[in-house]
């Protein structure tokens, strides 16, 4: 019987048991949830998160490389390697009570500061260091060794550095080195490089970056939430702990280090100056000098706002590389073409005497020789550097006969040399006036004597002179003689490369070699009185070529005059077994015979005259 007020626990039983299950699937679903979010941390996301994790514990840091050595055909190291002190910081140290303390301690200059904060605040975060000071001498290197504690984040290490032992010594050949920018390293990152480092910027460091730079290595660290490394616990650490750098290769030229020097003394004196000297039979490149010009270790180093704008605003522009980036109308060193070109075409008959009268009428123009010449044959017309002779037989010759002559001997195309822009120069032609201008025969006797729009380089002038020594052999410039790894194992060695034949009869080129011999060896000769070596003989022929300045008032530094002619001497030495061709080009110089000329005999003297003491008993 079921008393008045009692509870049915029928119903409050299920009510409970209900509310258990529910919470049971609450509880089961949510244990479900953990476990899926577990195996998805670990099992699914696991790898990801424990690299994470690593990461915040395991670091690295770069190994540089060694460069390779640049070296002449002698071995003489003409650029190669140092120790630098170079200080890296994490940026942490920005906080500006701590900066300020940093830059008191090292002495930084304003401009110092502000690199450090630049680079520091590109930097990647955190305590990850970056490099903010390259090369830093002993004494803030000691500094920062001393107060150590002070600057946990900072460290100072001893890395390789690129130094140029003969500083402002054929710097547009060899070049020099600055940090790479942001934009290049979107583009070299997967080359191996880091925004920590360098790349060449001119001549060869740029050419054989390459070959030169080497492979970085890597050391890899724990270290605690400090920064501090921690050695004991190197089985964190799933990659190799050290990986070692590999050094770039070196580089053997075929530069005659001695030679350079000689013809950098030689155009000392010169405001502006372009020489080169190539061997005969291969083509290979002696010496190369370009003036005014730089201190490869002062672009590579500490170069100031101030010395850089003193070289960029150089009207003599010291980064241009005068032996292959600029062109110049060649003048009476081009007559060779012209003389060429008439014998091949048999209209210039070499006994014939034309008249000089000192000036060439054609039409209602006048063109005026350098002196009245009289009679003259074309041996004659090229030892006195004859206009007038050269006028007469150009306009029997035309324009595109010599042009065809010119680009046979390597004109109005680059060298090939790849180096510093190696332009290409001009061989006008007739077809080519027709295009800009109405043609007139004027251009054709310009183009004789090397004036009007004929321009060339100073290396296919010398190109050009050895094929006249040779026989008619027109080589590609080589620099590089071979390539060696760094325990100077050869990889690869440039034989010369002969770009083209030109067909030269023989009595032909003896013809113009006698004119050139008299214009440096004989009396009246145009290089006889200032050019004439006592060491050897010297074929060779001057040039004054005249310039159409477009500067109104120009800025005259150091004795260079916008407005002046160029000053030439082109040939090869010594004149019965050829070894050696040159090109001077004195800029704005004034007369070849009266600068030029002098000038080559220097180089020749010295080089030659080394020879003989090398060879004495």
């Amino acid at each position: 019987m079921k008393l008045e007020g009692a509870v049915d626990e029928a119903p409050v039983a299920t009510l409970v048991a209900q509310r258990l299950g529910w919470g049971l699937w609450v509880l089961g679903f949510a244990f479900l949830v953990l476990i899926g979010r577990l195996w998805q941390l670990q099992v699914l996301n696991g790898e990801e998160h424990n690299r994470t994790a690593m990461a915040n514990v395991v670091d690295q840091r770069r190994l540089p490389s060694v460069r390779g050595a640049i070296m002449d055909k002698h071995r003489t190291k003409l650029a190669t390697n140092r120790p630098a002190f170079n200080v890296y910081a994490a940026p942490t140290i920005l906080p500006i009570r701590r900066f300020q303390e940093f830059a008191r301690l090292l002495s930084l200059t304003n401009d110092e500061q502000e690199k450090v904060k630049e680079r520091l605040s590109k930097g990647r975060g955190g305590r990850r260091q970056v490099l903010v000071l390259e090369d830093q001498g002993l004494d803030r290197a000691s500094l920062l060794a001393q107060s150590r504690g002070g600057f946990p984040d900072v460290a100072v290490r001893d890395e390789p550095w690129r130094n140029y032992p003969a500083g402002k010594s054929a710097a547009h050949l060899l070049g020099y080195m600055n940090k790479i920018t942001k934009r290049e390293l979107a583009s070299y990152q997967d080359d191996g490089y880091l925004p920590t480092d360098t790349l060449g910027r001119y001549g060869l460091e740029k050419q054989w970056e390459t070959y030169l730079r080497g492979r970085h290595g890597v050391e890899r660290y724990v270290h605690d939430v400090a920064n501090r490394r921690v050695d004991n616990a190197n089985e964190l650490i799933d990659a190799p702990l050290h990986v070692s750098p590999v050094a770039g290769h070196n580089l053997i030229l075929s530069l005659d280090f001695e030679l350079q020097k000689i013809v950098e003394d030689a155009v000392a004196e010169q405001s502006a100056a372009a020489v080169a000297v190539v061997e005969i039979d291969t083509g290979r490149i002696l010496a190369l000098v370009s003036r005014p010009t730089f201190d490869s270790n002062v672009m590579t180093g500490k170069l100031s706002k101030e010395e850089l704008s003193l070289l960029i605003n150089d009207p003599r522009k010291p980064f241009i590389d005068k032996t292959v980036q600029q062109h110049y109308p060649p003048g009476s060193t081009f007559k060779f073409i012209a003389a060429l070109a008439g014998l091949r075409k048999g209209v210039v008959d070499p006994n014939e005497k034309l008249f000089c009268g000192g000036v060439h009428e054609q039409g209602r123009r006048k063109f005026r020789c350098t002196s009245r010449h009289g009679h003259l044959n074309l041996e004659g017309a090229i030892q006195h550097s004859c206009n007038v002779y050269f006028w007469q037989i150009a306009e029997r010759i035309g324009i595109d006969e010599m042009a065809e002559t010119a680009v046979s001997f390597g004109f109005g195309v680059p060298s090939g040399l790849g180096l510093n822009g190696d332009v290409r120069g001009r061989i006008p032609t007739r077809a080519w006036y027709e295009q800009r201008e109405n043609y007139k025969i004027g251009h054709t006797l310009n183009f004789a004597v090397g004036q009007g729009d004929v321009e060339v380089t100073v290396l296919q002038l010398a190109i050009a002179y050895a094929a006249l020594a040779n026989g008619g052999s027109v080589f590609v410039p080589q620099v590089v003689h071979s390539v060696e790894t760094s325990l100077g194992d050869q990889i690869a060695e440039y034989k010369p490369i002969l770009r083209g034949k030109v067909e030269l009869p023989e009595e032909h080129l003896a013809l113009i070699q006698r004119g050139m011999w008299n214009a440096a060896n004989a009396s009246g000769g145009t290089a006889f009185s200032r050019g004439r070596s006592e060491i050897v003989e010297i074929v060779g022929k001057t040039g004054t070529a005249q310039v159409r300045s477009r500067i109104a008032q120009p800025d005259v530094v150091d004795g260079w005059h916008p407005h002046r002619d160029h000053a030439w001497f082109a040939g090869y030495a010594p004149a019965s077994e050829p070894k050696i061709a040159l090109v001077v080009l004195v800029e704005h110089g004034g007369s070849g015979g009266k600068v030029a000329a002098p000038v080559a005999k220097k180089i020749v003297d010295g080089y030659f005259g080394k020879e003989k003491e090398a060879g004495a008993p």
